[in-house]
């Protein structure tokens, strides 16, 4: 029996890891990228093969275009075939409004934010599109309610390049809707996940979560289950949409 399979951006550490795990329990195969903690991602890669399910590891940075060429030669040697695209990887920088900011930084933030998930999703499309003779699929790319609110005073920087996410969610699900694939992304709020720490703030979603209307964070595994269920066969007429998962903000 040939099993789906995935691959996931980022999949070592929060949103990326839930997403992983919760794929294999729910019959794929997961192949995933990490930048650098080896350790976190073997702990993934373990949790995976304890479902039963195959596990690919890979390092890679998504804003190198030959990292994510490797990246996808390897799923190819090793998997065989690629059914989703999870574009997660992502990073903030600190806390700082605009005018601190540097050109240096855009061209990080946006490198992976960005061009990673254009690279990834243009690897993807090649192989699952039927005008490149492939069956279809689906993709998934991890946008953010920044993209939507603009995150003054925090990350102008971030919210950019989620909002550039999500114009290309909606260009490229047009372009592919005939050849099988449907692409679409997920917006969510504030999670409580190791990327806070990276920006300077590790107790960032217990001091902004009074203003969410449900008066609380979000979890990654809530994260994980709208990725999966975009991908699965209960959504197949949903194609060029974002999903808030933001409670309510």
């Amino acid at each position: 029996m040939t099993h789906p399979v995935i691959l996931i951006t980022g999949g070592s550490r929060g949103i990326g890891a839930a997403t992983a795990i919760l794929a294999a329990k729910r019959g794929y195969d997961v192949a995933f990228t990490y930048q650098s903690n080896a350790t976190a991602a073997n702990e993934v890669a373990e949790k995976i093969r304890a479902t039963g399910r195959k596990a690919l590891m890979l390092q890679a940075d998504v804003a190198v275009e030959a990292d994510v060429l490797g990246v996808f030669k390897q799923v190819d040697a090793q998997l065989g075939r690629l059914d989703a695209l999870v574009n997660n990887a992502g990073i903030l920088e600190k806390i700082m409004r605009l005018e601190q900011m540097d050109a240096a930084r855009w061209q990080r933030v946006l490198g992976v934010n960005v061009i990673g998930s254009f690279l990834c999703a243009k690897e993807a499309v090649l192989r699952m599109s039927t005008r490149h003779g492939g069956k279809g699929g689906g993709i998934v790319n991890v946008s953010s309610v920044a993209a939507r609110i603009g995150s003054p005073n925090e990350f102008v920087d971030y919210a950019a390049a989620k909002g550039a996410v999500d114009s290309m969610t909606m260009g490229l699900a047009k372009e592919v809707a005939t050849e099988n694939i449907r692409v679409n992304a997920v917006r969510p709020g504030l999670i409580y996940t190791e990327i806070h720490a990276s920006a300077g703030e590790p107790g960032r979603v217990d001091r902004a979560k009074e203003g969410v209307p449900m008066k609380r964070g979000g979890t990654a595994d809530e994260i994980a289950e709208t990725i999966l269920w975009l991908l699965s066969d209960q959504s197949s007429y949903v194609t060029g949409t974002t999903i808030d998962v933001a409670g309510g903000r």
